[in-house]
């Protein structure tokens, strides 16, 4: 795995490093004061940048028409599973990082314990085989290497990832159509629930058909991250060109839980037609994308 940040702006390499200190600075908070013993022993192994930074296929242009602007990926690997809880130990570096005038980027990352991605690299998982082979270590505590991961047969590469496109993609458009009928009785916050889980769902099949793996995860900012990393074409289904857009998308993304339980939660109507609008175009490109990414495995299993 590298280790060099060479090919980003000094701008961006500071901004990572700051990020590692919050993280590392978070994680002793919430561990402060423990008494239990995974706790007092609780340590963060690596914390590894993955995605278009790590690549060098990044987007920083916030300032042009369509606003885009790749978002920082990160996996980080602690040395016990039961440290990855985010609402335990990691909510407030998350909501620090959102603020952070340090850190003007958006950053999204996933926790893991060392043995959960040692795992998934000896089943296969090529997700995380593309994060070692691409990745690059910000923070590590000690220098152990992560395992060495078992490629999928073609074959067996294409079943999975037509099971997941399968399985997954009808229980979007079954959200989708049950939105539409909430939208037609007028239940606004019920369409803002179910336009939250046909997004969820759309994005989960992309991310299971392409890459095998989908976190456990309800926030469509994150699961937008990680999706658009895999394929920029998805971008065009949010523009970010108006404040007013990026104000809609972040109400649907509040929608899993406060459409439910709180009683403040409100949503227009003209919010929920676009972002239904926007919905469809969403759908139509993921479908687009895991067919071509489906005939390309097919056609190597072919071979």
């Amino acid at each position: 795995m590298k280790s060099s940040l060479d090919h980003l702006p000094e701008r961006k390499q500071r901004e990572l490093m700051r990020i590692v200190d919050l993280l590392l600075e978070e994680f002793e908070d919430a561990l402060k004061d423990a008494t239990a013993d995974f706790k007092k022993k609780g340590r963060i192994l690596k914390v590894i940048l993955f995605g278009s930074y790590a690549r060098g296929d990044w987007v920083d242009e916030p300032h042009t028409m369509k606003g885009y602007r790749s978002d920082y990926d990160l996996l980080i690997l602690v040395n016990n599973r039961k440290l990855t809880d985010f609402a335990s130990y990691w909510y407030k570096a998350a909501d620090r990082l959102i603020h952070d005038k340090g850190v003007p980027t958006q950053v999204g990352f996933i926790v893991h314990s060392r043995r959960e991605v040692n795992t998934a690299l000896r089943q296969g998982q090529y997700f995380f085989s593309d994060i070692q082979r691409q990745g690059i270590v910000l923070y590590e505590l000690d220098d152990e290497p992560l395992a060495e991961p078992r490629p999928l047969t073609p074959a067996d590469e294409y079943k999975v990832a037509r099971e997941h496109f399968e399985g997954r993609l009808p229980n979007g458009r079954e959200f989708y159509e049950i939105y539409k009928f909430a939208i037609e009785k007028g239940w606004t916050t019920k369409a803002a629930f179910l336009l939250h889980q046909t997004i969820e769902t759309y994005y989960s099949t992309l991310l299971l058909t392409l890459t095998n793996y989908g976190p456990a995860s309800h926030n469509l900012s994150f699961l937008r991250t990680l999706a658009e990393g895999r394929d920029r074409r998805l971008a065009e289904a949010w523009p970010r060109d108006q404040q007013r857009y990026r104000a809609w998308f972040n109400t649907v993304n509040e929608a899993y839980v406060k459409s439910r339980y709180s009683k403040h939660y409100a949503i227009s109507a003209e919010a929920l037609v676009w972002l239904g609008e926007r919905t469809a175009i969403l759908h139509d490109l993921v479908e687009t994308i895991c067919q071509d990414h489906l005939g390309e495995l097919e056609a190597k299993a072919a071979v």
